[in-house]
């Protein structure tokens, strides 16, 4: 997720392949990856890959969609580059089929186009976007989830490049489909919801921001448990709202609430502790000036 500055930061998760390899190693994997147990996910997955490599062709299948969810890892884990290069190898395995093949390939360009928006560089990611939208539309039709799920990827970045409006139609249509599918209290709603409340706060419109962040709150809460970074994330996105509003002691709280989630789970070296505590810095420093002032104007007794 982007987090520079004082700006909200727009969620966006990985795709990991359809395309399921024997054994349950690698969805063991993902489930440690989405509870945040990052070490023991690469381990696993740096495991089940090698045996994949030695008993199979490199350019097997199999080796094509462990590579995908070996990069879904490195880009939570902000290691970019590696992120990348399993990325572009998985693409030159798998682009050369078609088929249902083709989910695979619309998984890494989703995956490739998070990618450019976890470094920021929106415009880069902005046509591996739309591109996983057009395959995986025309392979599983227009009201699918997972065509949803590139569609709000897609308006992430959009989002990224200022374009609100196509980026919150986008976000609005996937929100409609994953409650439709999966429940109004899910996981990806929660995402969607996180992502409408940095809209929101964009126009001004803070009261419906942060009535977006408590939802979101509340399911990630739920979902992933209350040390997760994704609930860092909103909380982390609340606490510059409150900021914005004024409300100083309370966003102070929220902010240092989101770090020690950051602090725990990935690290003080990671990009998303360290833009959090910059914006709690601008804060302090915001409140030392605001009293500065207040001391100043502040009418004088004898």
């Amino acid at each position: 997720p982007r987090q520079a500055g004082r700006k909200p930061a727009r969620s966006q998760k990985g795709l990991r392949a359809r395309f399921k390899p024997p054994g349950n190693s690698a969805d063991l994997a993902e489930e440690l990856r989405f509870h945040g147990e990052y070490s023991r996910a690469e381990k696993i997955l740096l495991r089940a890959l090698a045996r994949a490599e030695t008993r199979s062709s490199p350019n097997n299948l199999e080796v094509a969609s462990l590579l995908n969810r070996l990069g879904i890892l490195y880009k939570h884990l902000a290691r970019f580059r590696e992120a990348e290069k399993v990325y572009r190898r998985a693409l030159k395995i798998a682009g050369h089929d078609s088929g249902p093949v083709g989910l695979l390939v619309a998984d890494l360009y989703h995956n490739l186009g998070g990618l450019e928006h976890a470094r920021g560089r929106y415009a880069r990611g902005e046509p591996f976007a739309r591109l996983a939208v057009r395959i995986r539309e025309k392979a599983l039709g227009p009201d699918h989830p997972m065509v949803a799920a590139d569609r709000a990827a897609l308006a992430a970045i959009l989002d990224g490049r200022g374009k609100y409006p196509e980026a919150e139609r986008l976000y609005r249509r996937a929100l409609d489909c994953f409650r439709r599918v999966y429940g109004a209290r899910h996981y990806e709603v929660a995402v969607i919801l996180n992502n409408l409340g940095a809209i929101r706060a964009a126009k001004g419109d803070f009261a419906g921001a942060e009535r977006m962040y408590r939802r979101a709150i509340a399911i990630k809460e739920k979902v992933l448990g209350r040390s997760h970074p994704e609930l860092a994330t909103t909380l982390n996105n609340l606490a510059v709202l409150q900021g914005k509003q004024g409300k100083h002691q309370r966003a102070e709280q929220t902010f240092l609430h989101a770090a020690a989630i950051f602090e725990k789970t990935l690290g003080r070296a990671h990009p998303s502790f360290k833009a959090c505590r910059a914006n709690l810095a601008s804060l302090v420093r915001t409140m030392k000036l605001t009293r500065k002032v207040s001391a100043r104007t502040s009418p004088r007794r004898s």
